[in-house]
């Protein structure tokens, strides 16, 4: 498959580009920066240099153009700012789903965050994130051309994969490593009948595969 990863130079996005290609799959990263394309080739990705926050949609469709599926992995990232909270974790997966359609790319996978709600309470920049990331995920979930499916990882980690993990569509709070996200979000992309899901994700006693597996179709 053909796969284009928004927020190409993210963590679980690297680690997302190294399994795919590793599998065969030819991925395509967009990048804020060029001095991050070096990383992007390392890890087996091609690199496009692109915007969301001021890319017009007709120019990111163009980079979909052709693939199998499109994953949104961008975010602000701490330390950004309320503002870009909205333009970043909303507007651009908005975009990204909106360029999607219009490339004819169906498969949409959305790396969103557990607690994402666009009701959700609070003046914080933590807050502020939750809400922009269900908003998002409110939009894609409403869209008919697409066949997205949504992950909400808990409390990231930089801890060894283990490669077990619990994935439904309600865990309770738990950390997981951002290797166990990564090799999620690679089966998801293999398995269509997921489709339609939104999935917590939080580590446990389940081979990956096997997690997917048994969620598909639900």
């Amino acid at each position: 498959m053909r796969i284009v990863i928004a927020g190409g130079h993210g963590q679980i996005a690297l680690r997302l580009e190294r399994l795919l290609s590793a599998g065969g799959h030819e991925v395509v990263g967009v990048i804020r920066s060029p001095e991050q394309a070096a990383a992007l080739r390392d890890a087996g990705a091609e690199p496009v240099v692109l915007d969301l926050e001021s890319a017009g949609v007709d120019e990111v469709a163009e980079v979909l153009r052709g693939a199998d599926a499109a994953v949104f992995a961008a975010g602000a990232g701490p330390g950004s700012g309320i503002p870009r909270k909205d333009t970043v974790d909303r507007g651009a997966a908005v975009l990204f789903a909106d360029a999607a359609e219009r490339a004819g790319v169906r498969r949409y996978v959305v790396v969103s965050s557990m607690g994402a709600d666009a009701r959700h309470e609070g003046d914080g920049q933590f807050d502020a994130y939750l809400r922009a990331k269900g908003a998002a995920d409110d939009d894609i979930r409403a869209r008919s051309g697409l066949d997205w499916t949504i992950l909400r990882p808990g409390a990231l980690t930089d801890d060894a994969g283990t490669g077990l993990v619990r994935l439904a569509a309600s865990t309770g709070r738990g950390p997981v490593p951002r290797d166990d996200v990564a090799a999620v979000l690679s089966e998801l992309l293999d398995t269509p009948a997921t489709a339609g899901l939104t999935l917590e994700l939080i580590s446990g006693s389940v081979p990956v595969s096997v997690a997917v597996r048994d969620i598909a179709g639900n």
